[in-house]
This record gives C-alpha cells, sequence and structure tokens, in this order.
C-alpha cells in the first residue's frame, strides 16, 4: 500500500474543551515521510505527533516541545488513522485543538470531502516483533499489543457504572471507521463536572460535545446548576441516566469513544502497526506508555 496525504487542505475553528480558547486549525497535505506534525502558528514552533513528546495525559493527551504544546489531539490523531493518512501538516494558533461536537465526526467528514489521494512512497508498516502488554496495577488497566498481519482492536470497558455497564468495542481497517467509531462523542460523569469545573476545566464543554452519565440520583437544583454552566436554559436526566438535549449515535456509544481515543493515541508510536491491539478499561495515560513501548521495539 502506497503512503497517502490530503489532496486539499481543510480549515477547523472553534473553541477546546478544557481551555475554552477559541482555535482556528488548518490540517494541509504533506511530503511523503512526514508523518504527522503540528505547527504552532503564534509561537513558530513546530512538533512532531509522536508518544517521545507527550507531556501530559490529563484528561487528554498533549504533546510539547520547547515552550510549544498542542492539548486534546487524540480526535484529530484517530481520524488521520481511520482515513488511512500518513503524512498531514496541522497548523494551530493555539494550545488546544478544537473539540467540536467532541468526537471525530467533522474530521473525517471533511477529510473524505477534501480526497485522500496516494504518494509515491510504500506505506511502512511497524511489525510487532513480540507481544507488549502495559499494565496498571492500581486500576486494573491494561494495553496488549500482540504481532498480527494487520491492524485491529478490542477494547472492554467497564466503570462499574449502572448507566453504561461493561461495554465492548472493535475496529480494524475493513469497517468504515467514519460511520461507526468517528462519530462517537467524548463523555463524563455528572459528579465529575463540578470537579473540573473547580480545576479550571471543561471551559468549552457544552451538551453539544460531550456526553454527561448521570451514575446517581441528583435533584433539581444541581441539574438547574448543570444547565447554567452548560448556558441552556434547562436540562433534565433521562430515563436511560443522561442528561438530556442528546439523542446517543449507538447504545454503546462510550465505549466506541474509548477506542477512538485508543486509535488515536497509539498513533503516536509514528505510524500505522501491523498488530492486534486489544485494552481493558483504556485511557490516555496508558495508551500512551502502549505508545511509547511500542516505539522503543520498533
Amino acid at each position: 500500500m502506497k503512503e497517502r496525504t490530503l489532496s486539499k487542505s481543510c480549515k477547523f475553528e472553534g473553541k477546546g474543551l478544557h481551555t475554552g480558547v477559541y482555535s482556528h486549525m488548518t490540517v494541509s497535505p504533506a511530503e511523503s515521510g512526514t508523518g504527522i506534525v503540528f505547527v504552532r502558528t503564534d509561537l513558530g514552533e513546530t512538533i512532531p505527533a509522536l508518544a517521545e513528546n507527550v507531556s501530559s495525559t490529563a484528561r487528554c493527551t498533549l504533546i510539547s516541545k520547547g515552550d510549544a504544546s498542542v492539548s486534546t489531539i487524540e480526535h484529530l490523531m484517530s481520524a488521520f488513522t481511520g482515513l488511512g493518512i500518513d503524512n498531514a501538516i496541522v497548523e494551530i494558533d493555539n494550545g488546544e485543538v478544537p473539540i467540536l461536537d467532541g468526537s471525530a465526526r467533522f474530521y473525517a467528514k471533511a477529510f473524505a470531502e477534501a480526497g485522500v489521494v496516494e504518494q509515491d512512497a510504500e506505506r511502512k508498516y511497524f511489525d510487532i516483533p513480540e507481544t507488549v502488554e502495559i499494565k496498571d496495577e492500581k486500576s486494573g488497566s491494561w494495553v496488549r499489543i500482540e504481532p498480527a498481519d494487520h491492524l485491529s482492536y478490542d477494547i472492554t470497558v467497564d466503570f462499574n457504572s449502572r448507566v453504561l455497564g461493561v461495554q465492548t468495542a472493535h475496529w480494524d481497517e475493513t469497517e468504515d471507521y467514519a460511520s461507526q467509531i468517528a462519530v462517537c462523542r467524548t463523555f463524563v460523569f455528572f459528579h465529575e463536572v463540578q470537579f473540573l469545573a473547580s480545576q479550571g476545566l471543561v471551559k468549552g464543554g457544552d451538551v453539544d460535545n460531550a456526553i454527561v452519565v448521570v451514575e446517581h440520583p441528583v435533584d433539581d437544583a444541581t441539574v438547574a446548576h448543570m444547565a447554567e454552566l452548560f448556558n441552556q436554559p434547562k436540562l433534565s436526566v433521562t430515563p436511560e441516566g443522561y442528561l438530556s438535549n442528546l439523542v446517543l449515535n449507538f447504545p454503546d456509544e462510550c465505549g466506541r469513544h474509548k477506542l477512538l481515543d485508543l486509535i488515536g493515541d497509539i498513533r503516536l508510536a509514528g505510524g500505522y502497526l501491523r498488530a492486534h491491539i486489544s485494552a481493558y478499561k483504556p485511557g490516555h495515560t496508558i495508551n500512551t506508555n502502549a505508545a511509547k513501548a511500542v516505539q522503543k521495539l520498533i
């Protein structure tokens, strides 16, 4: 298979989920062998999208070089992988990628409409010589990367939640990423939101870009406060246990979103793997640690 890039540039703009800061971003074609590179146009700094440049995984994946950083890159990185894009330059004038609707939907849609073109160079797949397993003994999370003849993912998500239950998700390169994975939005538990807000996070959150899971009973006053936080006239709790003003794309949308994140984080290994990647309770820290372990192997 040949390497691929975009046929033309795609422009995006919007606020960041955690900072609330508005940014403008242009994703442009790049020459073979470039990989994915972020450019902070306001600082004149270039940051390759590689696991070695990950400097924080607090609620999102952040890469840094010198004094420059770009956060919440995981949805965009996931879309590059799902659409088969090897090379691209991402120019952004602020420190956080626009959250848009909380998924990779608009990235995947824009890339498909722009067109993905083959380049002269052959795509270099990374063969995994041996199984890599990263574990977090405290949380019980693990990511396992095993040698295989093609790329595939299987995950299990268990938050010990009465609303979410145990969810599983699968993706490989034969399946339609855009319709099955890209559309799945980020989520947060209701009881986490007030804490996150007190930490200065979710400044860009609203009911258009985050699924809010209501795990425990809440009173009307608390829901009214949430509506104020999200700048909504009124919110309620659905019988299924989610905040209203939202319809799930899939019953297991939250599990599929965790897979979306994992695909994006593993791409930081530097390219496409010939591997079967399985995970239990994945998150940005263990995902990027797995990507770093793969980098060392290859």
